[in-house]
């Protein structure tokens, strides 16, 4: 039993209607050195009222008139209260006996074999408080899990906004600067009369023409500037670049009837889409060994859902166990951002992976055009344009 019931004398209700038996029990308790606080009621309004004040253990008789021990557990029970309770009779049957313990009883004894209750007590408080303890500390991990998941979903969207502005600074800082040497150099090609300058020039455009192509890649991959023509426009940009640099068949399916809802989805919504179609797509070029990918974008009863199959090698357990396997948790957490969730089922035959965001009621007023859908040929809209 804890240091602060040794400390102090047991609380003890006793529901009891035979006094002698009341001051027995307690000799029994004196006798295995127990200090107790004990007060013994007999009737249902007497024990619901002695229920308000706090109490270390329940003591019951089993018969009493008008009462029983399992109602009285039963409004235990109702009341709320977490208290051990241990249920004594002069006659109780075994089938009686596991009712009771079913229903929460600590322990039960016979009358006769008060011997036992010291021990029986001990073990009651003992359970109990173990049992609170295990709720505490369920109830800390739970809390625990969800500040890292509030962490992780907060990291995402940190990460987000610093791509965004790293890309705002490309755009703006580093492409208006590439822009200008490419112009000067240009002017400079023009009006040269010397071949060697010319050919010097000539050379300096192509190297400051790969630095802007890079600057267009590295921005896209920072903050996908397509997402701004819709969803459904930068998955099937996405799914021709795939296509085009793997040799992988991509096949995009999207819903013509729920079009128009697909392009005006929640903040936040389209992007983590898009990282997850784009996460789904770099483990297919890395891991899969597939032929052959299909992505499905829909919108049914306002959940939005994505999905990602591929005909591969799939994964094995000890993939997914991985320790460092970041990738799938990091979808997890970036789907939790917007209240959805990701499915993730692998077998010999391919892997799909499906993420799911329900779709709070959105305003139907506004322009809800379809935008151009763009062929498979579509340029990366992240650059300055053609010089």
């Amino acid at each position: 039993m804890s240091s602060s019931l040794l400390d102090r004398p047991l609380r003890l209700l006793h529901l009891e209607d035979s006094e002698l038996d009341h001051e027995l029990m307690l000799a029994h308790l004196r006798r295995g050195a127990l200090a107790v606080e004990a007060l013994r009621v007999d009737c249902e309004g007497d024990y619901l009222r002695a229920l308000e004040q706090p109490w270390d253990l329940i003591v019951s008789d089993y018969n009493l008139p008008g009462f029983s021990g399992l109602v009285a557990l039963d409004l235990l029970k109702a009341y709320g209260r977490d208290v051990p309770f241990v249920l004594v009779s002069g006659e109780i049957g075994e089938d009686t006996a596991v009712e009771a313990m079913r229903n929460g009883a600590s322990d039960y004894l016979l009358k006769n074999n008060l011997a036992r209750l010291v021990p029986a007590i001990f073990h009651a408080i003992e359970a109990s408080e173990t049992r609170r303890a295990r709720e505490r500390a369920d109830l800390e991990l739970g809390a625990s899990k969800q500040r890292l998941h509030e962490l992780a979903q907060h990291l995402q969207t940190s990460v987000e906004m610093e791509r965004a502005a790293i890309a705002r600074e490309i755009h703006d800082d580093v492409g208006g600067s590439l822009t200008a040497l490419k112009f000067d150099l240009a002017w400079i090609a023009r009006h040269s009369d010397t071949t060697e300058v010319v050919a010097r020039a000539a050379g300096a455009l192509e190297t400051v023409s790969l630095a802007i192509e890079a600057s267009q890649r590295i921005m896209h991959n920072l903050r996908p500037a397509i997402l701004e023509q819709g969803l459904v426009a930068a998955l099937q940009w996405m799914a021709a670049r795939f296509e085009k640099r793997t040799g992988v068949s991509c096949v995009l399916r999207t819903p013509h009837a729920g079009l128009p809802s697909i392009q005006h989805l929640p903040a936040g919504v389209p992007l983590v889409a898009y990282r997850t179609a784009q996460e789904a797509l770099t483990n297919v070029t890395k891991h899969a060994q597939a032929t052959r990918v299909e992505i499905d974008l829909a919108l049914a009863g306002r959940v939005l859902s994505l999905e990602v199959s591929d005909n591969g090698r799939g994964l094995s357990q000890d993939d997914l166990a991985k320790v460092r396997s970041f990738g799938i948790r990091g979808l997890h957490e970036r789907a939790r951002t917007v209240g959805g969730w990701v499915d993730l089922s692998s077998g010999p035959g391919g892997t799909t992976l499906i993420l799911s965001v329900p779709l709070q009621e959105a305003d139907e007023a506004g322009d809800t055009a379809e935008p151009p859908t763009p062929g498979p040929d579509i340029e990366d809209p992240t650059g300055w344009g053609d010089l």
